[in-house]
């Protein structure tokens, strides 16, 4: 059995579309970890690095890929191309 691949989303408390997002990843029954860049500063440079130093949130993670405000799809495009999902 494969394991599910890891999902990181940074995101803010204040993030509508953060809180969106999650609903989404939710309801679709895809787990992730979350990261709040204003509890862990020193991630917001990991989201610059992808968004052209913007603290873009939600920026999200897949299998070491890096997609600044994705939809559910995105995500789920990305997660088929991971060479762990099953």
């Amino acid at each position: 059995m494969s394991q599910a691949p890891q999902i990181t989303i940074y995101t803010t408390i204040w993030c509508t579309y953060c809180q969106a997002l999650k609903r989404k990843l939710d309801e679709a029954e895809i787990t992730y970890c979350e990261v709040d860049i204003e509890d862990n500063p020193e991630c917001a440079g990991i989201i610059e690095r992808f968004t052209g130093g913007y603290r873009t949130v939600p920026t999200v993670e897949v299998c070491g890929s890096y997609l600044v405000n994705p939809s559910l799809d995105e995500i789920i495009d990305a997660l088929k191309r991971c060479a762990s999902y099953a």
